[in-house]
């Protein structure tokens, strides 16, 4: 079985000097997971230059982010889409995807009860086979509720309990988010290897490989 390399992103927050200085740094890698937060309340500009600048490295899946606007959602270019409430297949892998965030106190652009982010990722799974269920990656925003991912300063946990009730029934082999900035990091729910790579804004971010049942991560941050 053929080893996928994953460059793992998110938080970009329209830094742009920061994703040119990432396309020179990566390793050869076979996808790109983008967690969302392209742009800090836009314009929708910077997210396409975004996505077209990380397409140079391999092709990105992505979700938006809640400082992106809705209509985000939904860019498609040659070597990028996204997966906001969408299941894409990619090798024997499929991922499934949902952006935005849980209500937060600062009312940004792109929010969601935990119910509408819970409905929409069951329906993406809905079209997973049965069979390949097992060979599953999630890509978020919104890293689940509890534990160290979703810790703020404040000592807030501000994930989604949505997103953690999904991870903890499917059991997907990789789960990719982001939004809490200081919640860099790895956690292990069951067989799901979490990971918030950090802000891309600051420099971070994370490789993954996977191979089969298998996979193994490494947080990363630019010279």
């Amino acid at each position: 079985m053929q080893t996928m390399r994953i460059l793992i992103v998110s938080d970009v927050h329209g830094v742009l000097s920061q994703v040119r200085r990432l396309k020179v740094q990566v390793p050869s890698t076979d996808l790109v997971l983008l967690a969302g937060d392209l742009t800090h309340f836009g314009p929708r500009d910077t997210a396409i230059t975004v996505l077209e600048e990380l397409s140079t490295v391999a092709p990105v899946l992505y979700v938006p982010g809640n400082c992106d606007y809705p209509d985000y959602s939904d860019l498609t270019g040659e070597r990028y889409r996204s997966v906001h409430r969408r299941a894409v297949k990619v090798e024997e892998y499929w991922v499934v995807g949902f952006g935005g965030s849980p209500h937060t106190p600062f009312l940004t652009p792109n929010e969601y009860s935990e119910e509408e982010i819970e409905e929409g990722l069951r329906e993406s799974l809905s079209t997973v086979p049965r069979e390949e269920v097992e060979n599953l990656i999630l890509l978020t925003h919104a890293p689940p509720r509890g534990t160290d991912l979703d810790l703020t300063v404040s000592g807030t946990h501000a994930g989604s309990l949505a997103v953690r009730r999904i991870v903890e029934e499917y059991q997907p082999l990789l789960h990719v988010c982001g939004h809490i900035h200081e919640g860099r990091g790895v956690v292990r729910l069951g067989r799901t290897q979490v990971v918030n790579p950090g802000p891309l804004r600051r420099g971070f971010y994370a490789l993954a490989e996977v191979r089969g049942g298998e996979v193994s991560l490494r947080l990363e941050k630019l010279p």
